[in-house]
Protein backbone atom coordinates (compact mmCIF):
# COMPACT_ATOMS: atom_id res chain seq x y z
CA UNK A 1 0.00 0.00 0.00
CA UNK A 2 1.39 3.51 -1.10
CA UNK A 3 2.36 5.65 2.18
CA UNK A 4 0.65 8.46 3.17
CA UNK A 5 1.64 12.08 2.43
CA UNK A 6 2.57 14.25 5.29
CA UNK A 7 4.11 16.85 3.28
CA UNK A 8 4.40 17.56 -0.32
CA UNK A 9 6.98 20.78 -1.62
CA UNK A 10 5.71 21.42 -5.26
CA UNK A 11 7.89 23.12 -7.53
CA UNK A 12 9.56 25.00 -5.12
CA UNK A 13 12.11 28.31 -5.80
CA UNK A 14 13.37 30.04 -3.27
CA UNK A 15 15.62 33.90 -4.59
CA UNK A 16 18.19 35.44 -2.32
CA UNK A 17 17.34 39.20 -3.61
CA UNK A 18 15.12 40.89 -6.55
CA UNK A 19 15.11 41.44 -9.85
CA UNK A 20 18.08 40.79 -12.25
CA UNK A 21 20.59 40.82 -9.55
CA UNK A 22 18.39 37.98 -7.56
CA UNK A 23 20.45 34.46 -6.99
CA UNK A 24 18.26 31.62 -7.77
CA UNK A 25 19.09 29.51 -4.48
CA UNK A 26 16.08 26.68 -5.15
CA UNK A 27 15.69 26.14 -7.96
CA UNK A 28 11.97 23.68 -8.89
CA UNK A 29 12.12 21.13 -6.11
CA UNK A 30 9.78 18.67 -5.46
CA UNK A 31 9.49 16.64 -2.80
CA UNK A 32 7.34 14.04 -0.59
CA UNK A 33 7.48 13.50 3.14
CA UNK A 34 5.07 10.11 4.11
CA UNK A 35 3.94 10.24 7.48
CA UNK A 36 6.05 7.93 9.56
CA UNK A 37 9.16 8.15 7.73
CA UNK A 38 12.23 9.62 8.25
CA UNK A 39 13.69 11.64 4.92
CA UNK A 40 17.21 12.21 4.43
CA UNK A 41 18.56 14.55 2.54
CA UNK A 42 21.72 14.83 1.63
CA UNK A 43 24.29 17.39 -0.23
CA UNK A 44 27.21 19.38 0.40
CA UNK A 45 27.35 23.09 1.85
CA UNK A 46 25.94 25.50 -0.43
CA UNK A 47 23.60 22.86 -2.25
CA UNK A 48 20.25 24.75 -0.63
CA UNK A 49 19.10 22.28 1.91
CA UNK A 50 19.09 24.57 4.77
CA UNK A 51 17.50 27.11 2.48
CA UNK A 52 15.13 24.56 1.57
CA UNK A 53 14.44 23.97 5.50
CA UNK A 54 13.26 27.25 5.99
CA UNK A 55 11.09 28.51 3.01
CA UNK A 56 9.47 25.59 3.80
CA UNK A 57 8.53 26.32 7.25
CA UNK A 58 8.68 30.29 6.15
CA UNK A 59 11.54 31.26 8.34
CA UNK A 60 14.06 32.28 5.94
CA UNK A 61 15.49 36.06 6.77
CA UNK A 62 16.00 38.72 4.30
CA UNK A 63 16.92 39.16 1.72
CA UNK A 64 15.70 35.64 1.11
CA UNK A 65 12.38 35.31 -1.07
CA UNK A 66 9.92 32.64 -2.18
CA UNK A 67 9.32 33.36 -5.61
CA UNK A 68 7.38 29.95 -6.40
CA UNK A 69 5.61 26.41 -5.83
CA UNK A 70 3.58 25.30 -2.56
CA UNK A 71 3.92 23.41 0.39
CA UNK A 72 0.78 21.24 0.92
CA UNK A 73 0.12 19.69 4.58
CA UNK A 74 -1.71 16.80 5.36
CA UNK A 75 -2.95 17.06 8.72
CA UNK A 76 -4.16 13.94 10.33
CA UNK A 77 -8.06 13.61 9.76
CA UNK A 78 -8.53 17.11 8.27
CA UNK A 79 -8.22 18.80 5.24
CA UNK A 80 -4.75 19.44 3.28
CA UNK A 81 -3.79 23.02 2.92
CA UNK A 82 -0.88 25.24 1.59
CA UNK A 83 1.37 26.77 4.44
CA UNK A 84 2.46 29.19 1.76
CA UNK A 85 -1.49 30.93 2.09
CA UNK A 86 -1.27 30.86 5.64
CA UNK A 87 -1.84 34.06 7.39
CA UNK A 88 0.31 35.20 10.08
CA UNK A 89 -1.60 34.19 12.77
CA UNK A 90 -2.13 30.88 11.55
CA UNK A 91 1.19 30.12 10.35
CA UNK A 92 2.40 31.08 14.14
CA UNK A 93 -0.02 28.15 15.29
CA UNK A 94 0.98 25.94 12.20
CA UNK A 95 4.63 26.04 13.69
CA UNK A 96 6.23 24.39 16.44
CA UNK A 97 2.24 22.73 17.07
CA UNK A 98 2.80 21.04 13.74
CA UNK A 99 5.96 21.56 11.91
CA UNK A 100 9.32 21.95 14.19
CA UNK A 101 12.42 22.06 13.44
CA UNK A 102 15.70 21.99 15.13
CA UNK A 103 18.11 24.48 14.19
CA UNK A 104 22.01 23.92 12.87
CA UNK A 105 24.19 24.49 15.57
CA UNK A 106 20.78 23.43 18.20
CA UNK A 107 23.21 22.56 20.91
CA UNK A 108 23.74 26.91 21.20
CA UNK A 109 19.97 27.31 20.78
CA UNK A 110 19.06 28.17 24.32
CA UNK A 111 18.77 31.33 25.28
CA UNK A 112 21.70 31.58 27.85
CA UNK A 113 19.89 33.85 30.56
CA UNK A 114 17.09 31.56 31.25
CA UNK A 115 16.55 28.08 32.97
CA UNK A 116 15.55 25.27 31.23
CA UNK A 117 12.08 25.00 32.62
CA UNK A 118 11.45 29.08 31.73
CA UNK A 119 12.40 28.18 27.92
CA UNK A 120 10.09 24.90 27.63
CA UNK A 121 7.05 25.88 29.59
CA UNK A 122 7.00 29.25 27.62
CA UNK A 123 6.46 27.09 24.12
CA UNK A 124 3.90 25.12 26.10
CA UNK A 125 2.11 28.50 27.12
CA UNK A 126 1.94 29.87 23.74
CA UNK A 127 0.11 26.98 21.92
CA UNK A 128 -1.92 25.33 24.76
CA UNK A 129 -2.66 28.11 27.23
CA UNK A 130 -5.73 26.24 28.22
CA UNK A 131 -3.08 23.97 30.12
CA UNK A 132 -2.72 24.94 33.81
CA UNK A 133 0.89 25.32 35.10
CA UNK A 134 1.03 22.24 36.69
CA UNK A 135 -0.11 20.40 33.86
CA UNK A 136 2.77 22.02 31.60
CA UNK A 137 5.59 21.62 34.74
CA UNK A 138 4.47 17.87 34.00
CA UNK A 139 4.43 18.05 30.18
CA UNK A 140 7.97 19.23 30.08
CA UNK A 141 9.12 17.05 32.78
CA UNK A 142 8.01 13.89 30.94
CA UNK A 143 9.26 15.03 27.60
CA UNK A 144 13.18 15.37 29.30
CA UNK A 145 12.48 12.07 30.38
CA UNK A 146 11.60 10.59 26.97
CA UNK A 147 14.99 12.36 26.11
CA UNK A 148 17.33 10.97 28.53
CA UNK A 149 17.31 13.80 30.80
CA UNK A 150 16.25 13.96 34.89
CA UNK A 151 13.41 16.15 35.36
CA UNK A 152 15.32 18.11 37.89
CA UNK A 153 17.81 19.58 35.47
CA UNK A 154 14.48 21.54 34.59
CA UNK A 155 16.26 24.11 36.69
CA UNK A 156 19.45 24.52 35.23
CA UNK A 157 20.67 26.95 32.98
CA UNK A 158 22.14 26.27 29.60
CA UNK A 159 25.82 26.62 30.74
CA UNK A 160 24.88 24.14 33.25
CA UNK A 161 24.28 21.26 31.32
CA UNK A 162 26.68 19.40 28.28
CA UNK A 163 26.48 19.91 24.58
CA UNK A 164 24.74 16.36 24.69
CA UNK A 165 22.34 17.11 27.10
CA UNK A 166 21.51 20.93 25.38
CA UNK A 167 20.76 19.01 21.92
CA UNK A 168 18.65 16.95 23.78
CA UNK A 169 16.77 19.70 25.44
CA UNK A 170 16.36 21.38 21.87
CA UNK A 171 15.13 17.74 20.34
CA UNK A 172 12.60 17.90 23.62
CA UNK A 173 11.14 20.97 23.12
CA UNK A 174 10.41 20.76 19.33
CA UNK A 175 8.49 17.49 20.01
CA UNK A 176 6.62 18.73 23.66
CA UNK A 177 3.68 19.53 21.53
CA UNK A 178 3.85 16.29 19.81
CA UNK A 179 4.34 17.81 16.44
CA UNK A 180 3.45 15.52 12.75
CA UNK A 181 6.94 16.99 11.26
CA UNK A 182 10.03 17.39 12.93
CA UNK A 183 12.91 18.98 10.43
CA UNK A 184 16.23 18.51 11.74
CA UNK A 185 18.96 20.78 10.43
CA UNK A 186 22.25 19.38 10.99
CA UNK A 187 21.31 19.07 14.44
CA UNK A 188 24.74 16.33 16.06
CA UNK A 189 27.35 18.00 13.95
CA UNK A 190 29.00 19.64 16.75
CA UNK A 191 29.13 16.33 18.65
CA UNK A 192 31.12 13.72 18.92
CA UNK A 193 30.57 10.33 17.06
CA UNK A 194 29.44 8.50 20.41
CA UNK A 195 27.21 11.58 21.14
CA UNK A 196 26.02 11.61 17.34
CA UNK A 197 25.05 7.56 17.85
CA UNK A 198 23.13 7.93 21.31
CA UNK A 199 20.93 10.67 20.20
CA UNK A 200 20.28 9.31 16.73
CA UNK A 201 19.08 6.04 18.38
CA UNK A 202 17.18 7.58 21.27
CA UNK A 203 15.49 10.15 18.16
CA UNK A 204 14.98 6.65 16.43
CA UNK A 205 12.84 5.32 19.79
CA UNK A 206 10.90 8.50 19.68
CA UNK A 207 9.67 8.19 16.30
CA UNK A 208 8.50 4.60 16.58
CA UNK A 209 6.86 5.59 20.06
CA UNK A 210 5.40 9.22 19.05
CA UNK A 211 4.88 8.38 15.56
CA UNK A 212 5.89 11.79 13.90
CA UNK A 213 7.44 12.27 10.44
CA UNK A 214 11.41 13.17 10.10
CA UNK A 215 13.24 15.52 7.54
CA UNK A 216 16.84 15.00 8.81
CA UNK A 217 19.68 17.37 7.12
CA UNK A 218 23.11 16.90 6.80
CA UNK A 219 25.95 16.24 4.79
CA UNK A 220 27.14 13.29 6.34
CA UNK A 221 25.56 11.20 3.80
CA UNK A 222 27.23 7.72 5.80
CA UNK A 223 24.65 8.92 8.20
CA UNK A 224 21.79 8.90 6.37
CA UNK A 225 21.91 5.67 5.32
CA UNK A 226 21.69 3.97 8.49
CA UNK A 227 19.33 6.31 9.87
CA UNK A 228 16.74 7.19 7.22
CA UNK A 229 13.96 5.38 4.99
CA UNK A 230 14.58 7.36 1.77
CA UNK A 231 16.93 9.89 0.99
CA UNK A 232 16.94 12.52 -1.63
CA UNK A 233 20.64 14.01 -2.88
CA UNK A 234 20.62 17.91 -3.51
CA UNK A 235 23.40 19.98 -5.94
CA UNK A 236 22.97 23.64 -7.29
CA UNK A 237 19.80 23.82 -5.82
CA UNK A 238 18.14 20.55 -7.06
CA UNK A 239 16.98 17.15 -6.15
CA UNK A 240 19.17 15.19 -8.29
CA UNK A 241 18.60 11.71 -6.94
CA UNK A 242 15.76 10.12 -5.14
CA UNK A 243 15.91 6.45 -3.46
CA UNK A 244 15.22 4.31 -0.84
CA UNK A 245 18.61 4.17 1.47
CA UNK A 246 19.37 0.84 0.67
CA UNK A 247 18.75 1.56 -2.78
CA UNK A 248 20.92 4.54 -3.39
CA UNK A 249 24.09 2.63 -0.59
CA UNK A 250 24.26 -0.44 -2.63
CA UNK A 251 23.31 1.00 -6.61
CA UNK A 252 23.83 5.15 -6.56
CA UNK A 253 22.66 6.13 -9.99
CA UNK A 254 23.67 9.96 -10.39
CA UNK A 255 27.84 10.49 -10.34
CA UNK A 256 26.82 12.83 -7.79
CA UNK A 257 25.65 10.31 -5.01
CA UNK A 258 28.60 8.37 -6.00
CA UNK A 259 30.92 10.60 -5.13
CA UNK A 260 29.20 11.71 -1.78
CA UNK A 261 29.46 7.81 -1.05
CA UNK A 262 33.13 6.96 -2.03
CA UNK A 263 33.94 10.26 0.07
CA UNK A 264 33.73 7.98 3.26
CA UNK A 265 35.20 4.91 4.75
CA UNK A 266 33.50 1.32 5.01
CA UNK A 267 33.85 -0.26 8.25
CA UNK A 268 33.67 -3.80 6.98
CA UNK A 269 35.23 -5.23 3.48
CA UNK A 270 38.76 -4.79 2.09
CA UNK A 271 40.33 -1.47 2.28
CA UNK A 272 39.84 1.40 -1.11
CA UNK A 273 41.24 4.60 -1.70
CA UNK A 274 38.83 7.48 -0.91
CA UNK A 275 38.37 9.12 -4.16
CA UNK A 276 35.95 11.86 -3.12
CA UNK A 277 34.67 14.77 -6.12
CA UNK A 278 36.57 17.16 -7.59
CA UNK A 279 36.31 20.43 -7.94
CA UNK A 280 34.05 22.61 -5.69
CA UNK A 281 30.42 23.03 -5.50
CA UNK A 282 28.76 25.69 -8.59
CA UNK A 283 28.56 29.39 -7.90
CA UNK A 284 25.03 30.26 -7.49
CA UNK A 285 25.22 33.85 -9.55
CA UNK A 286 26.48 31.72 -12.36
CA UNK A 287 25.64 28.36 -12.96
CA UNK A 288 27.30 26.10 -15.67
CA UNK A 289 24.65 25.36 -18.44
CA UNK A 290 23.11 22.02 -19.04
CA UNK A 291 23.28 19.58 -15.75
CA UNK A 292 25.01 21.99 -13.41
CA UNK A 293 27.42 18.77 -12.34
CA UNK A 294 28.94 18.45 -15.45
CA UNK A 295 32.26 20.52 -14.48
CA UNK A 296 33.22 17.73 -11.72
CA UNK A 297 31.88 14.27 -13.28
CA UNK A 298 34.01 11.88 -14.63
CA UNK A 299 30.97 10.50 -17.02
CA UNK A 300 29.91 13.90 -18.66
CA UNK A 301 29.64 14.50 -22.51
CA UNK A 302 28.39 16.48 -25.22
CA UNK A 303 24.81 16.57 -23.76
CA UNK A 304 25.25 16.92 -20.05
CA UNK A 305 27.07 20.63 -21.51
CA UNK A 306 23.83 21.98 -23.14
CA UNK A 307 20.55 20.12 -21.56
CA UNK A 308 19.62 20.43 -18.39
CA UNK A 309 18.12 17.14 -17.47
CA UNK A 310 14.85 16.17 -15.62
CA UNK A 311 14.24 14.16 -12.17
CA UNK A 312 12.17 11.10 -13.16
CA UNK A 313 11.99 7.16 -12.66
CA UNK A 314 14.79 6.11 -15.05
CA UNK A 315 14.54 3.95 -18.27
CA UNK A 316 15.16 0.48 -17.95
CA UNK A 317 14.11 0.65 -14.03
CA UNK A 318 10.37 -0.07 -13.22
CA UNK A 319 10.41 1.27 -9.67
CA UNK A 320 8.70 4.38 -8.71
CA UNK A 321 10.51 4.92 -5.62
CA UNK A 322 14.07 5.60 -7.59
CA UNK A 323 14.12 8.89 -9.58
CA UNK A 324 17.20 10.69 -10.99
CA UNK A 325 18.08 13.70 -13.25
CA UNK A 326 21.41 12.29 -15.39
CA UNK A 327 21.40 12.01 -19.21
CA UNK A 328 23.51 8.97 -18.84
CA UNK A 329 22.58 5.86 -20.64
CA UNK A 330 19.99 3.86 -18.79
CA UNK A 331 19.40 6.41 -16.52
CA UNK A 332 17.09 9.43 -18.66
CA UNK A 333 13.80 9.65 -16.95
CA UNK A 334 11.27 7.75 -18.62
CA UNK A 335 9.32 9.95 -21.10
Amino acid sequence: MPKEPVLEIRNFNVDYGLGDQAVRAIRDVTLTLHRGEVLGLAGESGSGKSTLAYGVTRLLPPPGVISGGSVIYHPPGDQPYDVMALSPAELRKFRWAETSIVFQGAMNSLNPVHKVSTQMLDVIRAHEPQLSGPARVARAQEMLKLVGISADRMDAYPHQLSGGMRQRVMIGMALVLEPQIVIMDEPTTALDVVMQRQILAQLVELRERLGFSVLFITHDLSLLVEFSDRIAIMYGGRIVEQARSADLYKDSLHPYSEGLLKSFPALRGPRRELSGIPGSPPDLRGMPTGCSFHPRCPHAFDRCSTDIPVLGVPEARNDPNRSVACWLPGRVPVA
